[in-house]
């Protein structure tokens, strides 16, 4: 590779956020720990589990609607009052569910990763207030005996530079630090 393919690639991977959008900034900070969390240990693989249980949520409450939907116009309204009742409630019924499952279970969850040798599950979580820099970055593991974890609590600021680039060495060295605490603190004991 000549050194101007090496800049290319090396320009491609900096994220560029827009550093006043709250939002955009706590989402491209997750994605870099997610990045960091995973790439950079070959015996954690990714665990689906949280979005699956998500995702079937919201296909049974589409599926209710489609059904509700489709005998309705196979039977007018008369006729089909009683499944679209029931159809209702169940889909409010299956929306209650699915929120509080984002509420209580998620959390802001947005990585969840299994050791592949020992039986322990690694999830990072985050969040930041609107209007508020804090970037608030909780990383857990269950060992299935226990669960333990650390906060990290800094300034937006610190991962991204002037220009609104994330600083993926400086949320490594977080991650790290975090990863390496719960690691040794297992040790510890």
């Amino acid at each position: 590779m000549t050194k101007k393919e090496d800049k290319t690639q090396a320009t491609e991977e900096l994220v560029k956020v827009y550093k006043w959008d709250g939002s955009a900034v706590k989402h491209a900070l997750d994605d870099a720990v997610k990045t960091c969390l995973l790439g950079d240990r070959p015996h954690l693989k990714e665990h689906f589990g949280l979005v699956n249980t998500r995702l079937a949520l919201c296909a049974l409450a589409v599926g209710v609607a489609i059904m509700a939907h489709a005998w309705d116009f196979t039977h007018p309204f008369p006729q089909s009052r009683p499944v679209l009742l029931i159809s209702v409630l169940a889909y409010f019924a299956l929306m209650g569910v699915l929120t509080l499952h984002t509420s209580f279970r998620e959390k802001g969850t947005f990585a969840v990763a299994v050791h592949k040798e020992k039986e322990r599950t690694w999830e990072a979580s985050s969040d930041m207030k609107k209007y508020d820099d804090k970037y608030q970055l909780t990383l857990s593991v269950n060992d299935g005996k226990s669960q333990r974890e650390v906060t990290s609590n800094k300034s937006c600021a610190a991962f991204i530079d002037t220009n609104g680039i994330i600083l993926d060495h400086l949320v490594a060295n977080e991650v790290n630090r975090l990863y390496n605490s719960l690691s040794a603190e297992k040790k510890d004991k």
